[in-house]
């Protein structure tokens, strides 16, 4: 076994990380394993885990190893658990997969075999995000002006992202989407004022366009079939961010859009266009 497969395997042992890792282990814990997995002579020293972990692995020959990895994937490690037991045999799998390994349960008894699977590994180049134009606004009749302004708005948005301008360019994608969501409600007031789930005042009216949030116009949108549900889906993660405009909205969420979060909106709001673009023309 490669070296490199025993400190990740050393890493899913210590579960340093929770999101990945099914159980956190401290050094008693360790101690125990190793025990549990049938090997008393591994008694951590109070040195780092990891590095401990790493040493003992490598003192263990390949039935010891088999072992190991065995209690790993075992129930019983994880008092029968079943979201642990499966989270620990996947990640289990994902270590083992380079030398030619897997982990399956029969029953509560775990079975290592090897396995013949060829690798492969895509070594083309990574496609790239292409910018698109801006979809012909002005033909699909929307208010005097809003169609010229929501092409100037996809333009800078595309500025924006071409100078790394993250937060700055979802800003303007999310106001790209409420632009395209309000004219085309301004277009079909009829349809949007009859949703079910149009927001209404305490009269049970149904409250003015210009008063709806953007949460509304989306969710509006998708139950009168205008976007579809993954579309739906991902403009609200889109609206999330784009209420980073407020300086405190970004310090209590923790976060800052990064070139993924930005291509994935852009992404969004192209989607979206073309969902209203379809709805529009005659």
């Amino acid at each position: 076994m490669d070296d490199s497969t025993r400190e990740r395997l050393a890493e899913l042992i210590c579960g340093d990380d929770l999101e990945k890792d099914p159980a956190y282990r401290k050094g008693s814990d360790l101690t125990r394993f190793f025990q549990r997995a049938g090997f008393s002579r591994f008694v951590h020293d109070g040195s780092t885990r990891k590095w401990w972990v790493l040493e003992a692995l490598r003192a263990c020959n390949g039935a010891e190893l088999k072992a190991v990895i065995k209690r790993l994937a075992s129930p019983r490690e994880y008092s029968g658990d079943a979201k642990l037991v499966r989270k620990a045999v996947v990640r289990l799998n994902e270590i083992l997969e380079v030398e030619g390994l897997r982990v399956q349960l029969e029953g509560v008894e775990p079975k290592l075999a090897r396995v013949r699977r060829e690798v492969r590994y895509d070594t083309s180049p990574e496609e790239e995000l292409k910018p698109q134009p801006p979809p012909n606004f002005e033909a699909l009749g929307l208010a005097t002006g809003l169609g010229e302004l929501l092409a100037l708005r996809w333009t800078e948005a595309q500025r924006c992202v071409d100078a790394k301008a993250y937060l700055a360019a979802i800003i303007m994608m999310g106001s790209l989407l409420e632009g395209m969501l309000l004219g085309t409600m301004q277009r079909r007031p009829g349809d949007a004022n009859r949703a079910t789930c149009s927001p209404k005042d305490q009269a049970g009216a149904v409250r003015p366009f210009r008063q709806w949030s953007l949460a509304e116009m989306i969710d509006v949108a998708h139950t009168l079939g205008w976007l579809g549900l993954d579309v739906r889906k991902f403009s609200h993660a889109l609206r999330e961010f784009r209420n980073f405009v407020h300086p405190y909205e970004q310090l209590s969420a923790g976060a800052a859009p990064d070139e993924d979060t930005c291509k994935i909106s852009w992404l969004v709001v192209q989607a979206a266009s073309n969902h209203l673009a379809r709805v529009l023309r005659p």
